[in-house]
């Protein structure tokens, strides 16, 4: 908050900093919260910065310290939307905003609402309380609230009047405002109260620092009590550096509720943790014994101990965001799902549906029978089943057992031989678009840690479901645009025989600009042409059709090989596509025997003659299309005998990483003199087979001739 300071020349260097503060912390008290961000929008800005935090570490606002205005974040909708947003508790939080749950999936509630001033935004606030606090916000809360902004809102903007409201370095960390307690005995009383009690206690600040620590503690623990005061529990004692500890702790912080948990110091020393937060701190009590066998442990702890552990569920996470995001079609996102979200969350079965005019369609299953399936597919959405019930409300439903299922859909019949379900929206774009199922052969209680994880995992597929929705459109239309733009039916003139093949690469989209065509010009002559666009999207095909009908309408109207390229040039420059592409046109007389041949920068044609010899047709070399306009190209002249076979083809027939050109031809012409000549269809499919995986799409057209004449 430097910036405020430096921007304020006729105030006290400190009087808004500590003004703005203070209002903080006074609405904090207000209105019963346990913590309180503020966030500043400086002007024309498209994010929220953090400036000052009550009540919680640095560390644990981090994700947040700046939040974009698009963001799906509780802060960014109320700023954007101009009124309150209110998150009750951790499965509202999973379901409206499943990131903050992913990265804090803790009992809490939240209220996010915009500081506004002369009705302009000009920051916004973030209320917190801890998870035993009612669903809903309370009349006098929400007054605290509303006066509390109102007077930020006044302080933000007398800044911005100065030109001050400018992100700052840093949030600035304020001491929580505790509320007053009644206290009768003296230090030393408390010290001796403190001593008497089993085991170890001490005490840690809102940062997460040890400030108090008793020689109990200091024993069980195994560190000097100096050596602990002022440190972080995971410096000073190395064996807390682990992911289920900080989460025991962060539980702590957030929820504000009693955390258990035991470890074990090593080598072998098995302790119990027992964690009691407020805003201030957190208390805890050290004693010895068994993790695994612990009397009693917290509601809290059981709670924790039901759902899925928190750092399998992170690696999970992470690896379903990852393989999601290679998904590249829905059946892809309903394999991938499968894979980790079965064995993550313990469930045996699976179902993924979507939503499509009107109905829920079965997109695929796992570990479901699929006759089985069969009967839920096709459902209406108005069908009174809990699979179209989540997406008409957009709201999970889990069942611990059929009799509760059977409770709220009283016709429904156990078909399968499971335990419990939990039926989950698939949302995206702010609404259901689907939903998913899972199925256990254990009964599972669902405890509000698991829901919100639940939730928070599968909006993940929601949103990979619509992306690869989409892909499968494209995709489809894609192909409808190539498969269109291609002969659908070379002609066959007597005296010749023709197969054509194209193979996508498997990049993108699988489309491109590769083409082939044979043009029928009369009795006796036919004319070839095979070209690459450059690109693998549907602009490429679409440009490559331009190509494809300016090459067939010029050969038609009786240009020379060399002219075609020309002329078809001239119109590519002429379009400005800022694409170019690669063309070989040949011109075969049936009655003189011959090939005429040019190319605009393509791989040379390669010819098998009748004995079994092989040639690759070299031609002056011409600029690819599209460059310069005045470009001019060379033809050149072969012998096409009897019973020979020409063969023309794309780049991605002889492109290979590491492998010279030439040499690629020459491998290719080998291949050719190996086929039999007889079967053109087995020519074009062995010369394709040898490519394993292509790095670029071919399009390949093979030509023989009769060996009669």
């Amino acid at each position: 908050m430097g910036g405020f300071r430096a921007a304020v020349p006729h105030a006290a260097p400190d009087a808004v900093p500590d003004a703005m503060d203070a209002a903080l912390l006074d609405v904090v008290d207000d209105s019963g919260a346990s913590r309180g961000l503020l966030y500043v929008l400086p002007p024309s800005g498209d994010a929220l910065w953090l400036v000052a935090l009550t009540g919680a570490p640095r560390e644990m606002a981090l994700p947040w310290a700046r939040v974009g205005l698009s963001e799906p974040v509780a802060v960014a909708d109320a700023v954007r939307r101009g009124e309150l947003v209110w998150v009750g508790d951790i499965e509202e939080m999973a379901r409206r905003y499943p990131r903050t749950s992913l990265v804090l999936p803790y009992p809490f509630s939240l209220a996010a609402a915009p500081l506004t001033a002369e009705g302009a935004a000009v920051g916004g606030l973030v209320l917190l309380w801890p998870g035993s606090h009612p669903a809903l916000l309370g009349d006098r809360e929400r007054a605290a609230v509303d006066a509390g902004c109102r007077r930020l809102g006044r302080l933000l903007h007398r800044v911005a009047g100065d030109g001050g409201l400018c992100p700052p370095d840093e949030p600035r960390i304020l001491p929580h405002p505790l509320r007053t307690r009644a206290v009768s005995a003296e230090a030393g009383e408390l010290a001796a109260y403190v001593a008497r009690l089993p085991g170890g206690a001490c005490a840690l600040d809102m940062t997460g620092r040890f400030t108090f620590v008793t020689p109990g503690a200091a024993d069980l623990l195994g560190v000097p009590v100096e050596e602990l005061v002022g440190a972080l529990p995971w410096e000073a004692l190395p064996w807390m550096d682990v992911p289920e500890i900080e989460d025991h702790y962060r539980s702590a912080v957030v929820s504000e509720q009693p955390t258990r948990f035991g470890a074990v110091r090593p080598p072998d020393r098995p302790l119990i943790f027992e964690l009691y937060p407020d805003p201030s701190g957190i208390s805890v009590r050290i004693t010895p014994g068994d993790p695994l066998a612990g009397a009693g442990p917290s509601a809290a702890a059981e709670r924790l101990a039901a759902g899925p552990g928190r750092a399998g569920l992170l690696y999970h996470l992470m690896h379903l965001a990852a393989t999601l995001t290679e998904a590249v079609g829905v059946q892809d996102v309903v394999n991938q799902a499968a894979d980790q979200l079965m064995p993550a969350l313990g469930a045996k079965a699976m179902a993924l549906m979507a939503a499509r005019d009107g109905r829920l369609r079965m997109l695929g299953h796992r570990g479901y029978d699929a006759e089985l399936m069969a009967r839920f597919d096709d459902l209406p959405l108005t069908a009174d089943t809990p699979a179209a019930r989540v997406v008409d409300t957009c709201t999970p439903h889990f069942f611990t057992s059929f009799d509760e299922l059977r409770r709220l859909y009283p016709r429904a019949v156990q078909l399968d031989d499971k335990a419990s379900w939990a039926f989950l929206p698939l949302v995206a774009s702010g609404r259901a678009i689907g939903s998913l199922v899972l199925a256990y052969d254990r009964p599972q209680h669902f405890p509000p840690s698991e829901r919100a994880a639940l939730t928070a995992l599968v909006a993940l597929v929601g949103q990979a479901l619509e992306r690869g929705r989409l892909y499968d459109t494209q995709y489809t239309v894609a192909h409808q645009l190539q498969a269109a733009l291609l002969p659908r039916r070379l002609p066959t003139p007597p005296g010749l025989r023709v197969a054509a093949r194209y193979r996508p690469s498997g990049h993108g989209m699988e489309v491109g600009g590769d083409f082939y065509d044979l043009i029928r010009l009369d009795d006796t002559t036919v004319a070839a042409a095979i070209g690459d666009v450059q690109g693998h999207d549907v602009d490429a095909a679409a440009l490559m059709g331009q190509v494809r009908t300016a090459v067939h309408g010029h050969a038609m109207a009786g240009s020379s090989p060399a002219d075609v390229l020309s002329t078809t040039n001239r119109l590519l420059v002429d379009l400005d596509a800022g694409r170019f592409a690669s063309c070989l046109y040949a011109h075969l007389d049936l009655v003189r025997r011959t090939a005429c041949l040019a190319s605009a920068g393509h791989p040379p044609a390669v010819l098998r003659h009748p004995d079994g010899r092989t040639e690759v047709l070299h031609v002056p070399p011409g600029l690819l299309l599209g460059i310069e306009a005045d470009t001019t190209y060379q033809a050149a002249a072969y012998p096409l005998p009897p019973g020979s076979v020409l063969v023309l083809y794309t780049d991605g027939l002889v492109e290979r990483p590491g492998l010279d050109p030439d040499e690629a031809v020459t491998a290719l012409a080998g291949h050719l003199a190996a086929a039999d000549p007889g079967d053109l269809d087995a020519v074009a499919d062995q010369l394709i087979g040898h490519v394993s995986e292509p790095v670029d799409d071919i399009a390949l057209l093979v030509i023989g001739v009769d060996p009669a004449g």
